[in-house]
């Protein structure tokens, strides 16, 4: 037998969501939803304001790296005409 983690604090059979997907979003008051497939997770349904703070924590992330990435180059000194 092998255990599966749940990546969210809510779950719901795919046979009960399709039942009523809206109260089943409504329910988990705006965090992710495991969505179950035979007591297994096969998906997890993340809110449109999750998702969207999501992607910006990612962004941030990937512009962090870059900062890091460029920490050690010299600068060079331009004008704004110049660009």
């Amino acid at each position: 037998m092998m255990v599966e983690p749940l990546l969210a604090g809510a779950s719901i059979s795919i046979s009960d969501f399709k039942k009523n997907p809206s109260a089943a979003i409504a329910a988990a008051e705006g965090f992710p939803i495991a969505i179950l497939n035979r007591n297994k997770p096969s998906a997890y349904l993340v809110p449109a304001t999750a998702w969207a703070e999501l992607v910006d924590r990612l962004e941030d992330a990937d512009l962090a790296a870059i900062v890091r990435a460029r920490a050690d180059e010299t600068p060079v000194a331009a004008t704004l005409d110049e660009l």
